[in-house]
């Protein structure tokens, strides 16, 4: 951590000729809001005394109850390098408050926290390394997004068939320049489709940088005319976009999960914290993949895993666990995709895998096969289920895990409920084109 003080902040602000600071904060959804203070405004700023309309964020607050208060984190200060190199911008991200000086229950950073302060009560610390994946397609005379592409690159393939190549570059260095260490970058599976991989860090560090990571890519996509989405499935046919998450618990700087003795190179903890993210891995799924569409990339044949197993040995489970050994080790959660409140998401497999050291609960025996060939008669004998197959199925198991509504805090589970019920609601009414071209002639 920096440890910046508000002194360091006022300083930064006068000698890099900063105008304009943006105030950050998420809703329970993951979307980036801000509220944007010029420089003369950064004392009143720094002594927590910006104040916005709580009422009018979804899923924050009821308007009798609206006054919300923004506490800048001062060591999350970042200039933003693709604007104005005079009278430049700034951010400070920032947890929220209500006028009695308590932590808004509903501020999904909040609910990191929370679950990190647990962690830290039997000395641990989470660490996370986020793997993203996007598409960049082009805009219409308008600036508006499309999901056309007239590229036809493939994995890990070069310009001048990778379009992309060019903006991922300069996205790449301008992840570097806000002080991101980038450790590998290139071309997806599908056409358009990128992976920019950062280093691991902390849970609530990484969650900060995934935020700023898509605000990045969008803008520096923006400059180079093109859109970047991170929709989990926006063309059909082609793989989507994933976000795996790789995770490992340290305790006195060392990382808790490795064990050389192993077969696998694992600890008992890391066996009891697979154990705790499978348990309550269908209730986790309607977190990690919180959209309508998000379903739409959880289907075989598209390297996204919906089988509910881990292995050492193959990709094809939930539940990966990478090559590396010693200090690298680490289980990789496949499921994820990138439209997850990296924070909300962040909590509730920390909280998981904690309940399952702290219960000793045993995962089932690795699946080290392709799950995808096996027969029904096979997955039954290894007691192989699947994860929701739709939205509406996952809420269906959150409501039902009173861990997971837990590590939530009631305010965050029932809003989340709320705006994911309506949202299956005004999908399941409408008419697609696909039921148009299926129908509508021969009915």
């Amino acid at each position: 951590m920096k440890n910046l003080t508000k002194e360091d902040i006022i300083r930064l602000v006068e000698e890099e000729d900063v105008e304009f600071i943006r105030l950050q904060f998420t809703d329970i959804f993951g979307n980036l809001k801000n509220v944007a203070i010029t420089a003369s405004q950064l004392e009143k700023a720094l002594n927590n005394e910006c104040m916005f309309d709580g009422s009018s964020i979804e899923g924050f607050a009821r308007i009798e109850e609206s006054d919300m208060y923004l506490y800048p984190d001062l060591n999350t200060m970042a200039i933003f390098p693709w604007r104005p190199q005079q009278g430049r911008v700034a951010r400070l991200i920032c947890d929220v408050y209500d006028p009695e000086g308590n932590p808004f229950s509903g501020d999904p950073r909040y609910v990191l926290k929370r679950a990190v302060a647990e962690a830290a009560k039997e000395g641990y610390t989470f660490h996370v390394g986020p793997e993203c994946e996007f598409f960049l397609f082009q805009s219409d005379e308008n600036g508006l997004p499309t999901t056309i592409t007239h590229e036809q690159a493939g994995y890990f393939d070069i310009g001048p068939t990778d379009f992309g190549e060019n903006a991922r570059r300069d996205i790449v260095m301008t992840l570097e320049d806000m002080g991101f260490v980038v450790e590998a970058s290139h071309h997806e599976v599908a056409p358009a489709q990128h992976e920019i991989d950062f280093q691991y860090g902390e849970a609530l560090d990484t969650a900060d940088k995934i935020i700023t990571f898509k605000l990045a890519v969008k803008s520096i996509a923006k400059q180079h005319g093109l859109h970047a989405t991170f929709m989990p499935k926006p063309v059909y046919g082609v793989a989507g976009s994933g976000m795996h998450i790789n995770m490992s618990l340290f305790k006195d700087g060392k990382n808790i999960f490795a064990d050389g003795q192993d077969v696998n190179g694992l600890s008992r903890e890391a066996y009891y914290f697979i154990g705790g993210l499978l348990k309550h891995m269908k209730a986790i799924t309607a977190i990690v993949n919180p959209l309508i569409n998000s379903y739409k990339r959880l289907v075989p044949g598209y390297e996204a895993p919906v089988h509910i197993a881990w292995s050492a040995k193959n990709r094809s489970p939930l539940i990966r666990v990478p090559a590396a050994k010693g200090e690298s080790t680490r289980i990789e959660l496949r499921s994820p995709d990138p439209s997850a409140n990296p924070y909300l998401a962040f909590a509730v497999c920390l909280r998981a895998g904690l309940e399952g050291i702290k219960e000793k609960i045993d995962p089932p025996c690795s699946v080290n096969c392709n799950i995808y060939e096996m027969t029904k008669e096979e997955k039954n004998k290894f007691g192989i289920e699947e994860i929701p197959g739709t939205l509406t199925e996952a809420i269906e198991a959150l409501e039902k895990d009173s861990l997971i509504r837990e590590v939530l805090g009631e305010h965050v589970f029932q809003k989340y409920l709320e705006a994911k019920k309506a949202e299956w609601q005004s999908y399941r009414s409408q008419v697609s084109e696909w039921e148009l071209q299926r129908y509508l002639n021969k009915y």
